[in-house]
């Protein structure tokens, strides 16, 4: 099963705690939360326990959605995305990458719409993530 490095309902993760877990991907995970806020001022961040089966996530989001869900892991984290009809299909117009449209193609869909998480350990998906929130922001 793939959970948050941080399990622990009680210890709510610190920067600290962050840096350790992360490593070298630390960066990029501020790097990505810096992307939102550059492209939606008002967003606000908070760390959300949805149950041991899942751990602590990190998300940003609007007045009613999240707009991206930062999950840690042992030294990368993953961002997974909710994306409704409309959002799906200007991102298979787009040129995201094929494996991203993929994903999302073949990804089970639910009443907030097609779900997918995508592995952060280096900055070659950083391009990516960047499009995929504006999409979101944008439907």
């Amino acid at each position: 099963m793939d959970t948050s490095i941080f399990p622990e309902k009680e210890k709510q993760p610190e920067e600290k705690d962050l840096i350790k877990a992360l490593g070298k991907c630390y960066d990029l995970w501020h790097d990505i939360v810096n992307l939102v806020y550059e492209k939606y001022p008002k967003a606000v961040s908070e760390w959300n326990y949805p149950g041991q089966k899942y751990g602590w996530s990190f998300r940003v989001k609007d007045k009613k959605r999240a707009i991206i869900y930062l999950l840690p892991r042992d030294q990368y984290f993953m961002v997974a995305f909710n994306f409704g009809q409309k959002a799906v299909e200007k991102i298979m117009e787009s040129n995201v990458s094929e494996e991203i449209k993929h994903n999302l193609a073949t990804a089970r869909v639910y009443a907030e719409g097609r779900g997918i998480r995508i592995e952060v350990k280096n900055l070659k998906v950083l391009e990516d993530i960047s499009q995929l929130i504006e999409f979101k922001l944008a439907h």
